[in-house]
Protein backbone atom coordinates (compact mmCIF):
# COMPACT_ATOMS: atom_id res chain seq x y z
CA UNK A 1 0.00 0.00 0.00
CA UNK A 2 1.29 3.62 -0.88
CA UNK A 3 0.12 6.96 -0.33
CA UNK A 4 -0.72 7.36 -4.07
CA UNK A 5 -4.03 9.41 -4.62
CA UNK A 6 -5.90 7.16 -7.37
CA UNK A 7 -8.34 4.56 -5.57
CA UNK A 8 -8.98 1.71 -7.89
CA UNK A 9 -12.36 -0.24 -7.67
CA UNK A 10 -13.73 -3.63 -9.10
CA UNK A 11 -16.07 -1.48 -10.44
CA UNK A 12 -13.84 0.00 -13.02
CA UNK A 13 -14.18 3.39 -11.37
CA UNK A 14 -11.35 5.13 -10.59
CA UNK A 15 -11.65 7.69 -7.72
CA UNK A 16 -8.95 10.71 -7.80
CA UNK A 17 -8.17 12.33 -4.59
CA UNK A 18 -7.62 16.45 -5.87
CA UNK A 19 -5.61 17.55 -2.74
CA UNK A 20 -3.11 15.11 -3.25
CA UNK A 21 0.15 16.72 -4.21
CA UNK A 22 0.51 13.91 -6.96
CA UNK A 23 -3.19 14.56 -8.26
CA UNK A 24 -2.30 16.57 -11.44
CA UNK A 25 0.74 13.85 -12.64
CA UNK A 26 -1.96 11.29 -11.72
CA UNK A 27 -4.60 12.94 -13.89
CA UNK A 28 -2.29 13.50 -16.73
CA UNK A 29 -1.46 9.89 -16.59
CA UNK A 30 -4.98 8.67 -16.89
CA UNK A 31 -6.37 10.78 -19.18
CA UNK A 32 -5.37 8.72 -22.42
CA UNK A 33 -7.64 5.70 -21.52
CA UNK A 34 -10.11 7.19 -18.37
CA UNK A 35 -12.77 8.75 -18.88
CA UNK A 36 -14.36 11.55 -15.75
CA UNK A 37 -17.48 10.81 -14.65
CA UNK A 38 -18.13 12.94 -11.32
CA UNK A 39 -15.97 16.27 -9.99
CA UNK A 40 -16.72 17.52 -7.08
CA UNK A 41 -14.51 19.86 -5.07
CA UNK A 42 -12.69 16.91 -3.29
CA UNK A 43 -12.59 13.67 -5.46
CA UNK A 44 -13.02 13.41 -9.16
CA UNK A 45 -14.36 9.92 -10.36
CA UNK A 46 -13.45 8.24 -13.60
CA UNK A 47 -14.30 5.12 -15.32
CA UNK A 48 -12.58 2.61 -17.44
CA UNK A 49 -14.50 1.76 -20.67
CA UNK A 50 -13.89 -0.53 -23.49
CA UNK A 51 -13.50 2.29 -25.83
CA UNK A 52 -11.59 4.46 -23.81
CA UNK A 53 -8.85 1.42 -23.76
CA UNK A 54 -9.38 0.73 -26.99
CA UNK A 55 -8.67 4.69 -28.14
CA UNK A 56 -5.54 4.47 -26.43
CA UNK A 57 -3.83 0.98 -27.36
CA UNK A 58 -4.63 2.81 -30.72
CA UNK A 59 -2.78 5.75 -29.65
CA UNK A 60 0.56 3.23 -28.55
CA UNK A 61 -0.26 2.68 -25.24
CA UNK A 62 -0.09 -1.19 -24.22
CA UNK A 63 -1.73 -3.10 -21.83
CA UNK A 64 1.45 -2.71 -19.55
CA UNK A 65 1.69 0.71 -18.94
CA UNK A 66 -2.04 0.76 -18.47
CA UNK A 67 -1.55 -1.61 -15.68
CA UNK A 68 1.59 0.49 -13.93
CA UNK A 69 0.10 3.65 -13.99
CA UNK A 70 -2.66 2.39 -12.26
CA UNK A 71 -0.58 0.18 -9.68
CA UNK A 72 2.15 3.32 -9.59
CA UNK A 73 -0.68 5.69 -8.15
CA UNK A 74 -3.13 3.63 -6.57
CA UNK A 75 -3.55 4.00 -2.92
CA UNK A 76 -4.55 0.50 -2.09
CA UNK A 77 -4.09 -2.41 -3.93
CA UNK A 78 -5.74 -2.86 -7.10
CA UNK A 79 -8.02 -5.59 -7.60
CA UNK A 80 -6.67 -8.35 -9.88
CA UNK A 81 -9.92 -8.99 -11.72
CA UNK A 82 -9.59 -5.38 -12.97
CA UNK A 83 -5.90 -5.74 -13.93
CA UNK A 84 -6.79 -8.87 -15.77
CA UNK A 85 -9.94 -7.33 -17.52
CA UNK A 86 -8.10 -4.33 -18.71
CA UNK A 87 -5.12 -6.28 -20.34
CA UNK A 88 -7.84 -8.65 -22.00
CA UNK A 89 -10.26 -6.03 -23.30
CA UNK A 90 -7.16 -4.11 -24.84
CA UNK A 91 -5.62 -7.19 -26.02
CA UNK A 92 -8.85 -7.29 -28.02
CA UNK A 93 -8.02 -4.62 -30.23
CA UNK A 94 -6.12 -5.79 -33.37
CA UNK A 95 -6.94 -9.35 -33.28
CA UNK A 96 -9.32 -8.83 -36.02
CA UNK A 97 -7.52 -6.93 -39.04
CA UNK A 98 -8.71 -5.76 -42.19
CA UNK A 99 -6.34 -5.94 -45.39
CA UNK A 100 -5.91 -5.91 -49.14
CA UNK A 101 -5.45 -8.99 -50.90
CA UNK A 102 -3.86 -9.10 -53.95
CA UNK A 103 -6.04 -11.55 -55.06
CA UNK A 104 -8.92 -11.77 -52.71
CA UNK A 105 -8.78 -7.83 -52.57
CA UNK A 106 -10.16 -6.87 -49.15
CA UNK A 107 -10.12 -9.44 -46.24
CA UNK A 108 -10.85 -9.97 -42.93
CA UNK A 109 -8.09 -11.82 -41.15
CA UNK A 110 -7.37 -13.23 -37.44
CA UNK A 111 -4.86 -15.27 -36.32
CA UNK A 112 -7.12 -16.47 -33.45
CA UNK A 113 -9.24 -19.03 -35.31
CA UNK A 114 -12.27 -18.97 -32.68
CA UNK A 115 -12.62 -15.02 -32.74
CA UNK A 116 -13.18 -15.25 -36.81
CA UNK A 117 -15.48 -17.98 -36.35
CA UNK A 118 -17.25 -16.24 -33.53
CA UNK A 119 -17.99 -12.86 -35.29
CA UNK A 120 -18.58 -14.91 -38.88
CA UNK A 121 -21.53 -16.17 -37.48
CA UNK A 122 -23.22 -13.19 -36.04
CA UNK A 123 -25.99 -12.28 -37.87
CA UNK A 124 -25.10 -8.76 -38.07
CA UNK A 125 -21.57 -9.85 -39.03
CA UNK A 126 -22.59 -12.71 -41.82
CA UNK A 127 -23.96 -10.42 -44.71
CA UNK A 128 -21.48 -8.50 -45.24
CA UNK A 129 -18.70 -10.76 -45.72
CA UNK A 130 -18.39 -13.28 -48.61
CA UNK A 131 -16.23 -16.40 -48.94
CA UNK A 132 -13.66 -18.02 -46.44
CA UNK A 133 -10.26 -18.62 -48.18
CA UNK A 134 -8.94 -19.79 -44.94
CA UNK A 135 -9.09 -20.72 -40.98
CA UNK A 136 -7.44 -17.49 -40.87
CA UNK A 137 -8.99 -15.14 -43.82
CA UNK A 138 -12.63 -14.16 -45.10
CA UNK A 139 -13.54 -12.11 -47.80
CA UNK A 140 -15.02 -8.56 -47.06
CA UNK A 141 -17.22 -6.45 -49.81
CA UNK A 142 -15.08 -3.71 -50.36
CA UNK A 143 -18.95 -1.54 -49.80
CA UNK A 144 -18.99 -2.90 -46.45
CA UNK A 145 -15.67 -1.78 -45.03
CA UNK A 146 -17.21 0.51 -43.08
CA UNK A 147 -20.72 -1.15 -41.88
CA UNK A 148 -18.27 -4.16 -40.63
CA UNK A 149 -15.85 -2.22 -38.60
CA UNK A 150 -19.26 -0.70 -36.94
CA UNK A 151 -20.78 -3.83 -36.76
CA UNK A 152 -17.27 -5.35 -34.97
CA UNK A 153 -16.79 -2.46 -32.53
CA UNK A 154 -20.74 -3.32 -31.41
CA UNK A 155 -19.95 -7.17 -30.87
CA UNK A 156 -16.61 -5.75 -28.87
CA UNK A 157 -13.54 -7.04 -31.65
CA UNK A 158 -12.62 -3.97 -33.14
CA UNK A 159 -10.51 -4.15 -36.37
CA UNK A 160 -7.76 -2.56 -36.80
CA UNK A 161 -7.91 -1.32 -40.50
CA UNK A 162 -4.98 -1.96 -42.72
CA UNK A 163 -6.40 -1.91 -45.86
CA UNK A 164 -5.10 1.10 -47.59
CA UNK A 165 -6.79 3.91 -49.15
CA UNK A 166 -6.93 5.49 -52.74
CA UNK A 167 -4.82 8.53 -53.08
CA UNK A 168 -7.35 10.45 -55.00
CA UNK A 169 -6.75 12.96 -57.47
CA UNK A 170 -3.39 15.08 -56.74
CA UNK A 171 -3.32 18.30 -56.11
CA UNK A 172 -0.74 20.33 -55.04
CA UNK A 173 -0.92 22.09 -51.75
CA UNK A 174 2.19 23.26 -49.46
CA UNK A 175 2.60 25.48 -46.18
CA UNK A 176 3.73 28.77 -46.63
CA UNK A 177 5.50 29.17 -43.50
CA UNK A 178 6.57 32.73 -44.04
CA UNK A 179 6.60 34.28 -40.58
CA UNK A 180 5.32 31.69 -38.64
CA UNK A 181 5.45 27.52 -38.66
CA UNK A 182 3.68 24.83 -37.04
CA UNK A 183 4.30 24.27 -33.53
CA UNK A 184 5.51 20.89 -32.19
CA UNK A 185 2.17 19.51 -31.26
CA UNK A 186 0.60 20.84 -34.67
CA UNK A 187 3.15 19.23 -36.87
CA UNK A 188 3.46 15.90 -34.12
CA UNK A 189 -0.95 15.89 -34.37
CA UNK A 190 -0.68 16.02 -38.56
CA UNK A 191 1.94 13.13 -38.81
CA UNK A 192 0.10 10.95 -36.21
CA UNK A 193 -2.66 11.11 -37.99
CA UNK A 194 -1.21 10.64 -41.29
CA UNK A 195 1.05 7.84 -40.05
CA UNK A 196 -2.07 6.01 -38.63
CA UNK A 197 -4.03 6.48 -41.51
CA UNK A 198 -7.11 8.49 -40.44
CA UNK A 199 -8.48 9.35 -37.42
CA UNK A 200 -9.02 11.59 -34.87
CA UNK A 201 -6.98 15.01 -33.32
CA UNK A 202 -8.59 16.33 -30.01
CA UNK A 203 -6.86 19.91 -29.81
CA UNK A 204 -8.46 22.92 -27.44
CA UNK A 205 -10.18 25.44 -29.33
CA UNK A 206 -7.89 28.44 -29.91
CA UNK A 207 -4.99 25.86 -30.42
CA UNK A 208 -5.02 25.45 -33.95
CA UNK A 209 -7.01 22.74 -35.50
CA UNK A 210 -7.04 24.29 -38.92
CA UNK A 211 -3.12 24.48 -38.97
CA UNK A 212 -3.66 20.81 -38.74
CA UNK A 213 -5.93 20.34 -41.48
CA UNK A 214 -3.55 22.23 -43.39
CA UNK A 215 -0.26 20.91 -42.68
CA UNK A 216 -2.60 17.19 -43.16
CA UNK A 217 -3.23 18.54 -46.64
CA UNK A 218 0.24 19.19 -47.04
CA UNK A 219 0.70 15.45 -46.15
CA UNK A 220 -2.31 14.12 -48.82
CA UNK A 221 -1.34 16.38 -51.68
CA UNK A 222 -4.16 16.01 -53.14
CA UNK A 223 -8.28 17.26 -53.60
CA UNK A 224 -10.10 17.38 -50.51
CA UNK A 225 -13.52 18.15 -48.92
CA UNK A 226 -13.74 19.58 -45.72
CA UNK A 227 -16.74 19.81 -43.67
CA UNK A 228 -17.38 22.08 -41.38
CA UNK A 229 -20.19 23.19 -38.72
CA UNK A 230 -21.54 26.53 -40.63
CA UNK A 231 -21.27 29.03 -43.14
CA UNK A 232 -19.10 31.90 -41.03
CA UNK A 233 -16.95 28.55 -40.26
CA UNK A 234 -16.22 28.00 -44.10
CA UNK A 235 -15.02 31.03 -44.61
CA UNK A 236 -12.42 31.33 -41.81
CA UNK A 237 -11.33 28.10 -43.21
CA UNK A 238 -11.05 29.59 -46.25
CA UNK A 239 -9.17 32.61 -45.04
CA UNK A 240 -7.05 30.60 -42.70
CA UNK A 241 -6.17 28.10 -45.71
CA UNK A 242 -5.06 31.42 -48.23
CA UNK A 243 -3.00 32.98 -45.61
CA UNK A 244 -0.96 29.96 -44.71
CA UNK A 245 -0.68 27.46 -47.76
CA UNK A 246 -0.04 28.17 -51.34
CA UNK A 247 -3.59 27.58 -52.60
CA UNK A 248 -5.31 30.82 -54.07
CA UNK A 249 -8.90 31.58 -54.58
CA UNK A 250 -9.65 29.26 -57.46
CA UNK A 251 -8.68 26.39 -55.81
CA UNK A 252 -11.29 26.58 -52.94
CA UNK A 253 -14.83 26.39 -53.25
CA UNK A 254 -18.13 26.74 -50.88
CA UNK A 255 -20.62 24.53 -50.80
CA UNK A 256 -23.10 25.77 -48.81
CA UNK A 257 -26.77 27.04 -48.86
CA UNK A 258 -25.61 30.28 -50.49
CA UNK A 259 -23.08 28.73 -52.82
CA UNK A 260 -22.55 25.49 -55.19
CA UNK A 261 -19.08 25.67 -55.96
CA UNK A 262 -16.80 22.42 -55.99
CA UNK A 263 -13.17 23.12 -56.51
CA UNK A 264 -9.82 20.79 -55.52
CA UNK A 265 -10.30 22.13 -52.06
CA UNK A 266 -14.08 22.58 -51.45
CA UNK A 267 -15.68 23.40 -47.83
CA UNK A 268 -19.36 22.51 -47.46
CA UNK A 269 -21.81 22.53 -44.14
CA UNK A 270 -23.09 19.97 -42.60
CA UNK A 271 -26.22 21.72 -43.10
CA UNK A 272 -26.08 21.73 -46.73
CA UNK A 273 -24.82 18.09 -46.65
CA UNK A 274 -28.03 16.72 -44.64
CA UNK A 275 -30.89 18.95 -46.64
CA UNK A 276 -33.89 16.63 -47.54
CA UNK A 277 -34.95 17.53 -50.79
CA UNK A 278 -38.16 14.89 -51.13
CA UNK A 279 -37.04 12.72 -48.53
CA UNK A 280 -33.72 12.17 -50.10
CA UNK A 281 -30.59 13.36 -48.81
CA UNK A 282 -29.61 15.89 -52.69
CA UNK A 283 -26.24 16.65 -51.52
CA UNK A 284 -24.54 13.42 -50.36
CA UNK A 285 -23.23 12.47 -53.33
CA UNK A 286 -20.57 15.40 -53.13
CA UNK A 287 -18.69 12.62 -50.51
CA UNK A 288 -18.35 9.95 -53.30
CA UNK A 289 -18.91 11.69 -57.12
CA UNK A 290 -15.67 13.25 -57.03
CA UNK A 291 -12.02 11.71 -56.40
CA UNK A 292 -11.22 13.14 -53.35
CA UNK A 293 -7.80 11.96 -51.86
CA UNK A 294 -9.03 13.24 -48.07
CA UNK A 295 -11.88 14.19 -46.04
CA UNK A 296 -11.66 16.51 -42.88
CA UNK A 297 -14.38 16.64 -40.45
CA UNK A 298 -14.25 19.94 -38.03
CA UNK A 299 -16.14 19.68 -35.09
CA UNK A 300 -16.20 15.72 -35.62
CA UNK A 301 -17.88 15.83 -32.09
CA UNK A 302 -20.93 16.92 -33.92
CA UNK A 303 -21.05 14.71 -36.93
CA UNK A 304 -24.76 14.37 -37.91
CA UNK A 305 -26.31 11.02 -38.38
CA UNK A 306 -26.35 10.92 -42.23
CA UNK A 307 -22.89 12.12 -42.45
CA UNK A 308 -22.26 8.70 -40.09
CA UNK A 309 -24.31 7.04 -42.58
CA UNK A 310 -22.11 7.81 -45.64
CA UNK A 311 -18.97 7.67 -44.30
CA UNK A 312 -19.34 4.32 -43.67
CA UNK A 313 -19.59 3.88 -47.28
CA UNK A 314 -15.96 5.84 -48.09
CA UNK A 315 -13.88 4.03 -46.11
CA UNK A 316 -10.98 4.30 -48.93
CA UNK A 317 -10.77 7.80 -48.45
CA UNK A 318 -8.51 9.10 -45.74
CA UNK A 319 -10.56 10.99 -43.11
CA UNK A 320 -9.35 13.27 -40.40
CA UNK A 321 -11.86 14.63 -37.70
CA UNK A 322 -10.82 17.78 -35.66
CA UNK A 323 -12.40 18.09 -32.06
CA UNK A 324 -12.16 20.60 -28.90
CA UNK A 325 -13.92 16.90 -27.21
CA UNK A 326 -14.53 13.70 -28.20
CA UNK A 327 -17.68 14.07 -26.07
CA UNK A 328 -20.82 13.10 -27.79
CA UNK A 329 -24.27 13.26 -25.80
CA UNK A 330 -25.64 11.17 -27.81
CA UNK A 331 -23.18 8.09 -26.95
CA UNK A 332 -22.13 7.95 -30.20
CA UNK A 333 -18.20 8.15 -29.46
CA UNK A 334 -17.93 4.73 -31.10
CA UNK A 335 -19.05 5.76 -34.20
CA UNK A 336 -16.51 7.60 -34.75
CA UNK A 337 -13.96 5.64 -33.49
CA UNK A 338 -14.70 2.80 -36.19
CA UNK A 339 -15.55 5.18 -39.13
CA UNK A 340 -13.39 8.02 -38.91
CA UNK A 341 -11.38 6.65 -36.51
CA UNK A 342 -9.33 5.98 -33.63
CA UNK A 343 -7.60 9.16 -31.42
CA UNK A 344 -4.09 10.48 -33.07
CA UNK A 345 -3.41 12.86 -30.64
CA UNK A 346 -4.63 14.85 -27.71
CA UNK A 347 -3.24 17.25 -25.64
CA UNK A 348 -4.33 18.51 -22.29
CA UNK A 349 -5.46 22.29 -22.76
CA UNK A 350 -3.21 22.82 -19.67
CA UNK A 351 -0.14 21.41 -21.28
CA UNK A 352 -0.85 23.94 -24.39
CA UNK A 353 -2.00 26.91 -21.50
CA UNK A 354 1.77 26.16 -20.21
CA UNK A 355 3.38 26.67 -23.59
CA UNK A 356 1.73 30.06 -23.96
CA UNK A 357 -0.52 29.61 -26.98
CA UNK A 358 -3.71 29.57 -24.76
CA UNK A 359 -4.80 31.97 -22.52
CA UNK A 360 -5.47 31.05 -18.51
CA UNK A 361 -8.84 30.86 -17.39
CA UNK A 362 -10.27 31.83 -14.44
CA UNK A 363 -13.79 29.79 -14.49
CA UNK A 364 -16.75 31.46 -11.86
CA UNK A 365 -19.86 30.20 -10.92
CA UNK A 366 -22.04 32.51 -9.80
CA UNK A 367 -25.10 30.92 -7.86
CA UNK A 368 -27.81 32.84 -7.79
CA UNK A 369 -31.12 32.35 -5.47
CA UNK A 370 -34.17 33.05 -6.57
CA UNK A 371 -36.87 35.13 -5.35
CA UNK A 372 -40.03 33.46 -3.45
CA UNK A 373 -42.26 34.01 -6.84
CA UNK A 374 -39.30 32.43 -9.41
CA UNK A 375 -39.13 29.07 -6.74
CA UNK A 376 -42.79 28.72 -6.50
CA UNK A 377 -42.72 28.96 -11.19
CA UNK A 378 -40.01 26.73 -10.74
CA UNK A 379 -41.60 24.62 -8.54
CA UNK A 380 -45.01 23.67 -10.58
CA UNK A 381 -43.39 23.96 -14.06
CA UNK A 382 -43.81 20.44 -15.89
CA UNK A 383 -40.70 18.67 -15.72
CA UNK A 384 -39.64 19.49 -19.54
CA UNK A 385 -39.96 23.23 -18.67
CA UNK A 386 -38.22 23.42 -14.82
CA UNK A 387 -35.00 23.82 -17.25
CA UNK A 388 -35.92 26.83 -19.17
CA UNK A 389 -37.96 28.66 -16.00
CA UNK A 390 -34.75 28.41 -13.43
CA UNK A 391 -32.51 29.44 -16.59
CA UNK A 392 -34.52 32.43 -17.53
CA UNK A 393 -35.35 34.40 -14.10
CA UNK A 394 -35.49 38.17 -13.94
CA UNK A 395 -32.91 37.51 -10.94
CA UNK A 396 -30.70 36.03 -13.21
CA UNK A 397 -30.80 38.67 -16.00
CA UNK A 398 -29.88 41.12 -13.32
CA UNK A 399 -26.69 39.33 -12.24
CA UNK A 400 -25.98 39.09 -15.81
CA UNK A 401 -26.46 42.55 -16.48
CA UNK A 402 -24.49 43.37 -13.58
CA UNK A 403 -21.55 41.36 -14.57
CA UNK A 404 -21.35 42.56 -18.10
CA UNK A 405 -21.36 46.42 -16.70
CA UNK A 406 -18.51 45.20 -14.34
CA UNK A 407 -16.43 44.23 -17.54
CA UNK A 408 -17.59 46.96 -19.46
CA UNK A 409 -14.02 47.44 -20.99
CA UNK A 410 -13.21 44.11 -21.72
CA UNK A 411 -13.83 42.11 -24.93
CA UNK A 412 -17.25 40.76 -23.58
CA UNK A 413 -19.30 37.61 -25.19
CA UNK A 414 -22.46 36.84 -23.21
CA UNK A 415 -24.57 33.41 -24.32
CA UNK A 416 -27.66 31.94 -23.80
CA UNK A 417 -29.60 29.16 -25.14
CA UNK A 418 -32.85 30.97 -25.26
CA UNK A 419 -33.54 33.18 -27.81
CA UNK A 420 -36.33 35.61 -25.74
CA UNK A 421 -33.96 35.68 -22.81
CA UNK A 422 -30.87 36.61 -25.04
CA UNK A 423 -32.93 39.13 -26.90
CA UNK A 424 -34.18 40.92 -23.83
CA UNK A 425 -30.33 41.17 -22.85
CA UNK A 426 -29.51 42.37 -25.97
CA UNK A 427 -32.24 45.16 -25.92
CA UNK A 428 -30.99 45.89 -21.66
CA UNK A 429 -27.64 46.38 -22.75
CA UNK A 430 -27.89 48.05 -26.31
CA UNK A 431 -25.65 45.53 -27.83
CA UNK A 432 -26.15 43.64 -30.77
CA UNK A 433 -27.41 39.83 -31.50
CA UNK A 434 -25.95 36.86 -33.05
CA UNK A 435 -28.67 34.43 -33.50
CA UNK A 436 -29.93 31.87 -36.28
CA UNK A 437 -31.62 34.06 -38.11
CA UNK A 438 -28.78 36.48 -38.06
CA UNK A 439 -27.76 36.89 -41.97
CA UNK A 440 -24.12 35.85 -42.47
CA UNK A 441 -23.00 38.91 -43.86
CA UNK A 442 -24.28 40.71 -40.70
CA UNK A 443 -22.65 38.16 -38.48
CA UNK A 444 -18.99 38.56 -40.36
CA UNK A 445 -19.47 42.11 -39.89
CA UNK A 446 -20.54 41.90 -36.43
CA UNK A 447 -17.36 39.59 -35.70
CA UNK A 448 -14.95 41.75 -37.49
CA UNK A 449 -16.41 44.61 -35.49
CA UNK A 450 -15.88 42.49 -31.89
CA UNK A 451 -12.00 41.11 -33.15
CA UNK A 452 -11.22 45.09 -34.23
CA UNK A 453 -12.38 46.17 -30.61
CA UNK A 454 -15.16 48.92 -32.17
CA UNK A 455 -17.74 46.57 -30.31
CA UNK A 456 -17.12 45.72 -26.75
CA UNK A 457 -19.62 43.49 -26.16
CA UNK A 458 -22.09 40.98 -27.91
CA UNK A 459 -24.45 38.91 -27.18
CA UNK A 460 -24.54 35.32 -29.17
CA UNK A 461 -26.68 32.36 -29.04
CA UNK A 462 -25.56 28.65 -29.55
CA UNK A 463 -24.69 29.46 -33.02
CA UNK A 464 -21.53 30.57 -32.02
CA UNK A 465 -20.49 28.09 -29.88
CA UNK A 466 -18.41 26.45 -32.43
CA UNK A 467 -16.07 27.40 -34.99
CA UNK A 468 -16.15 31.34 -34.66
CA UNK A 469 -12.49 32.79 -34.37
CA UNK A 470 -12.78 35.78 -31.77
CA UNK A 471 -9.13 35.67 -30.51
CA UNK A 472 -9.44 39.33 -28.67
CA UNK A 473 -12.51 38.08 -26.63
CA UNK A 474 -11.62 37.84 -22.58
CA UNK A 475 -14.96 37.53 -20.63
CA UNK A 476 -17.92 34.85 -21.28
CA UNK A 477 -20.69 35.17 -19.28
CA UNK A 478 -23.28 31.95 -19.87
CA UNK A 479 -27.10 32.73 -18.41
CA UNK A 480 -28.32 29.49 -19.89
CA UNK A 481 -26.45 25.92 -22.26
CA UNK A 482 -27.69 22.88 -23.62
CA UNK A 483 -28.99 21.44 -20.75
CA UNK A 484 -26.00 19.30 -19.18
CA UNK A 485 -23.94 19.43 -22.31
CA UNK A 486 -20.04 18.94 -21.34
CA UNK A 487 -19.05 19.95 -25.43
CA UNK A 488 -21.00 22.98 -25.03
CA UNK A 489 -19.38 24.19 -22.28
CA UNK A 490 -16.07 23.39 -23.37
CA UNK A 491 -16.47 25.04 -26.93
CA UNK A 492 -18.33 28.04 -24.68
CA UNK A 493 -14.66 28.55 -22.98
CA UNK A 494 -12.45 27.80 -25.91
CA UNK A 495 -14.43 31.46 -27.65
CA UNK A 496 -12.04 32.87 -24.76
CA UNK A 497 -8.74 30.98 -24.99
CA UNK A 498 -6.90 32.60 -28.04
CA UNK A 499 -4.05 34.01 -25.94
CA UNK A 500 -4.32 38.26 -25.51
CA UNK A 501 -2.20 40.47 -26.85
CA UNK A 502 -1.52 41.57 -23.41
CA UNK A 503 -0.94 38.17 -21.94
CA UNK A 504 -4.19 38.93 -19.54
CA UNK A 505 -6.14 35.61 -17.97
CA UNK A 506 -9.60 34.95 -19.41
CA UNK A 507 -12.72 35.13 -18.00
CA UNK A 508 -15.42 32.53 -17.67
CA UNK A 509 -18.67 32.99 -15.60
CA UNK A 510 -21.59 30.75 -15.53
CA UNK A 511 -24.43 32.22 -13.78
CA UNK A 512 -26.44 29.31 -12.26
CA UNK A 513 -29.96 29.27 -10.16
CA UNK A 514 -28.92 27.89 -6.51
CA UNK A 515 -31.02 24.27 -5.67
CA UNK A 516 -32.25 23.92 -9.31
CA UNK A 517 -31.79 21.28 -11.86
CA UNK A 518 -29.66 24.35 -13.38
CA UNK A 519 -27.59 23.86 -10.50
CA UNK A 520 -27.46 19.86 -11.19
CA UNK A 521 -26.74 20.91 -14.86
CA UNK A 522 -24.14 22.72 -14.62
CA UNK A 523 -21.66 20.15 -11.93
CA UNK A 524 -22.32 18.00 -15.35
CA UNK A 525 -20.97 20.57 -17.65
CA UNK A 526 -17.94 21.46 -15.88
CA UNK A 527 -16.77 17.68 -15.59
CA UNK A 528 -14.91 17.98 -19.27
CA UNK A 529 -12.89 21.36 -17.81
CA UNK A 530 -12.05 19.43 -15.00
CA UNK A 531 -10.19 16.52 -16.48
CA UNK A 532 -8.37 19.41 -18.21
CA UNK A 533 -7.41 20.68 -15.34
CA UNK A 534 -9.96 23.82 -14.88
CA UNK A 535 -11.66 24.55 -11.65
CA UNK A 536 -14.64 26.32 -10.78
CA UNK A 537 -14.66 28.98 -8.18
CA UNK A 538 -18.19 29.21 -6.85
CA UNK A 539 -19.24 32.66 -5.79
CA UNK A 540 -22.81 34.17 -4.56
CA UNK A 541 -24.57 36.85 -6.19
CA UNK A 542 -24.19 39.41 -3.37
CA UNK A 543 -20.36 39.10 -4.55
CA UNK A 544 -21.39 40.87 -8.06
CA UNK A 545 -23.75 43.09 -6.47
CA UNK A 546 -20.97 44.46 -4.04
CA UNK A 547 -18.22 44.63 -6.50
Amino acid sequence: MSDGPLIVQSDKTLLLDIDHPLSTDCRRAIAPFAELEKSPEHIHTYRLTSLGLWNARAAGHDAEQVIDTLLKYSRYAVPNALLIDVAETMGRYGRLRLESHPVHGLVLISNDVAVLQEVIRAKKVAPLLGARIDDETVTVHPSQRGHLKQALLRLGWPAEDFAGYVDGQSHAISLKEDGWKLREYQKLAAEGFWHGGSGVVVLPCGAGKTLVGAAAMAHAQATTLILVTNTVAARQWRDELLRRTTLNEDEIGEYSGAKKEIRPVTIATYQVMTTRKQGVYAHLDLFDSHDWGLIIYDEVHLLPAPIFRFTADIQSRRRLGLTATLVREDGMEGEVFSLIGPKRFDVPWKEIEAQGYIAPADCVEVRVTLTDHERLTYATAEQEDKYRSCSTTETKKKIVLALAKKHAEDQTLIIGQYINQIDELSADLGVPIVKGETPVKEREELFAKFRSGELKCLVVSKVANFSIDLPEASVAIQVSGTFGSRQEEAQRLGRILRPKSDGRTARFYSVVARDTIDQDFAQNRQRFLAEQGYSYRIIDADEVLRS
